[in-house]
């Protein structure tokens, strides 16, 4: 039985050699990084390894060149050639660092206090499906039943097992946290949350009868995003140097998203892992994306249009997957004592994190 939800969360694939082109923060901040963009480095540095990259403090005035009126201009390499830099606005996913620190010390004390379960009731290695129930895992008929909603959320910040931890939090420190860089925090957490909700939903509608648990629904929702924003970007000018190079690693963004969603999906179909988190996350991304990355639309009627029509996708995405959700899925009972539920299938299950009720 599938109870470790969503899965491995795919590959990093969306900002592979989009690094080269490159990560920076804006000029007026802390500190930027900036890479030459030549027939080597954009081909093989890819994120994380910063290949060719330095840090120049945004102070020191021999790191630009000066215009005719004495002011700072284009960036410059140690050798005084001018260098293109792709500018984000800020120096780090603080909020990926965040969610990946909390999801860690989670696991570790749910390990600690809950024990360790066999590889052939927890393949992942991690705790027991009862520990994740007790801590807060996707579990349907808690949710409408009994009305716990915040189950809707709580998800992500658990993970089945080691395994299932370090593929999700590779990709959230990665790719997700470039993402955030690019994004800000504030849009990068409104995409993350609501993925998560729209994660769950559908797992709740598709896969009742499972406990499901992790990031990567909402990781996908910061992909289906990805897209909204490139879409809605596509037709941006490309004049300007910044145009350009903004353009060039979008679109190579673009290929390693959709190349990220189709191994998401290879994967979603083997066992232990929640397919319909994955799908829903996603989805949610795309819609919520849309509405958010609207304003980078250039002509003001656009803007209107795309949020309006971002605003009534999400409306309608939430609105129909919460109603059904709440009025034709019959969960089962039996999920309201997990511990026992499983006890059915393996004879060596211990019961050690149980709720008070007994659930």
């Amino acid at each position: 039985m599938a109870f470790t939800g969503n899965g491995t969360g795919g590959g990093g694939g969306a900002n592979d050699r989009s690094e080269s082109l490159l990560s920076s923060s804006q000029p007026n901040d802390d500190y930027y990084s900036k890479n030459r963009i030549d027939s080597t480095s954009r081909h093989s540095t890819s994120l994380g390894t910063n290949q060719g990259s330095e840090m120049i403090d945004p102070a020191d005035d021999g790191a630009y060149k000066l215009d005719d009126d004495g002011q700072r201009g284009t960036p410059t390499s140690d050798d005084g050639s001018e260098v293109d830099v792709y500018f984000v606005k800020q120096r780090r996913g603080y909020c990926s660092i965040l969610f990946s620190l909390v999801q860690t010390i989670i696991l570790v004390v749910m390990m600690w206090q809950c024990g360790v379960a066999p590889l052939n009731i927890n393949p992942m290695v991690g705790p027991y499906p009862d520990a994740l129930n007790y801590w807060g895992a996707k579990n349907s008929v808690l949710i409408i039943d009994d009305g716990e909603w915040w189950r809707l959320l709580t998800p992500i910040l658990l993970h089945a097992g080691v395994i299932h931890l370090l593929c999700n939090v590779g990709v959230q420190l990665e790719t997700g946290a470039f993402f955030e860089r690019e994004w800000g925090s504030a849009k990068w957490l409104i995409v993350y949350l609501t993925s998560a909700i729209g994660s769950s939903c559908l797992s709740t509608i598709f896969m009742p009868g499972n406990i499901s648990v992790g990031s990567s629904g909402s990781v996908c929702g910061l992909f289906g995003a990805k897209l909204s924003e490139v879409f809605c970007r596509i037709c941006e000018s490309r004049r300007t140097s910044q145009g350009r190079i903004g353009h060039e690693v979008r679109m190579e963004q673009c290929r390693g998203v959709m190349c990220s969603v189709v191994l998401i999906g290879l994967f979603s179909f083997i066992p232990f892992v929640d397919w319909a988190a994955h799908l829903g996350g996603f989805l949610a991304g795309l819609v919520v994306g849309l509405m958010i990355f609207s304003f980078s639309v250039g002509n003001r009627w656009w803007v209107g249009i795309w949020f309006l029509v971002g605003l009534v996708l999400t409306v309608v995405f939430y609105t129909v997957s919460l109603k059904y959700m709440y009025n034709e899925v019959e969960p089962p009972e039996e999920m309201r004592d997990v511990c026992g539920y499983y006890k059915q299938f393996f004879e060596d299950y211990e019961c050690n994190c149980q709720l008070n009720d007994g659930r």
